[in-house]
């Protein structure tokens, strides 16, 4: 199984939204542009937008670091925007792995699938 899945979750700080909204804007931007293992990236507000949950689907993990890549200083900026945690959920490579190493993003392996 080489796919993985990712689960970011954002508390936003306070009057942080709009600038959230505008990086993540350019963000789908850049993804639909310039990525080519990227399968899914889905963001989704709460009803009274102060909380979001961006789902993402990877071909493998040389897609997931090109997509990183292409995000570059943006990703920062948008974690900026708010309280961040997340999970990946795959098998990545050693590579992934040494860039995720002491980051907010846990990592989930395969137990059971169908």
């Amino acid at each position: 199984m080489s796919e993985l899945q990712g689960i970011a979750r954002f508390k936003f700080h306070e009057g942080k939204l709009e600038e959230f909204k505008r990086l993540s804007t350019k963000a789908m931007e850049i993804v639909r542009a310039k990525d080519t293992g990227t399968l899914q990236y889905e963001v989704y507000l709460n009803d009274d937008q102060s909380e979001c949950i961006v789902l993402e689907r990877y071909r493998d993990s040389e897609a997931l670091i090109e997509h990183g890549a292409h995000l570059g200083d943006l990703a920062g900026a948008i974690l900026a925007t708010g309280s961040v945690s997340g999970e990946l959920l795959g098998e990545p490579s050693s590579e992934l792995k040494a860039k995720l190493a002491g980051g907010v993003v846990r990592l989930f392996t395969p137990y059971l699938a169908m």
